[in-house]
């Protein structure tokens, strides 16, 4: 099963026809999926399902319809145990980005976080997770794709947001302002700080 994101509503990719009070069952095809999508982007729908009976094909068939774009991020913790968070779009966010050719998560998820934050001597500690959300380029949707990592920083320098990604802030936020920050988040990130 795959929770893919639309404006923080689930599209829920999936192998079992389970009985859903709300939800609304689509077919694997780019008219359906294309409904789907906008039905849950123009809020009509609070959740959808896509089905599919084999679960390890349900992603590669979804992404022949809907062009997949593959990032990296980090969920950056320092010497305090405060978390590193940006700001861009009104929303606090996790500095992220897509992969350049021929780049391993890894080095993608160390090179976007330092490039969006100014943060240096970063240390990837474990994979933590990989998120789903649908956006829209050029009146296109597209599936991105989000492999996150826990990191290490020992940096204590100056916190530069990349403006040309839209980054307004970057701060450290301890376990009192982590809440407050999540409340004005997305869904995937809100989903990183369950765990």
């Amino acid at each position: 099963m795959y929770k893919v994101f639309v404006n923080e509503a689930p599209l829920i990719l999936t192998n079992k026809v389970s009985e859903t009070a709300n939800g609304k069952y689509f077919l694997l095809n780019g008219e359906a999926i294309n409904d789907a999508i906008d039905a849950l982007a123009k809020k009509k729908l609070t959740e959808a399902y896509i089905y599919h009976p084999n679960n390890e094909e349900i992603l590669k068939k979804f992404t022949k319809k809907i062009p997949l774009v593959v990032a990296a991020g980090g969920v950056v913790t320092n010497k305090k145990g405060k978390v590193l968070f940006i700001y861009r779009n009104d929303k606090w966010d996790l500095p992220k980005g897509k992969l350049d050719k021929g780049e391993t998560l890894e080095k993608a998820a160390l090179r976007e976080v330092e490039e969006e934050t100014g943060v240096k001597g970063l240390k990837i500690e474990n994979f933590l997770r990989t998120t789903y959300h649908i956006f829209k380029r050029n009146g296109v949707y597209k599936l991105k794709e989000v492999h996150w990592f826990a990191m290490k920083t020992s940096y204590d320098g100056p916190l530069t947001g990349q403006k040309s990604e839209g980054i307004e802030k970057v701060k450290w936020k301890g376990p009192k302002k982590i809440q407050k920050a999540l409340a004005n988040s997305y869904t995937n990130i809100k989903i990183l700080f369950k765990d």
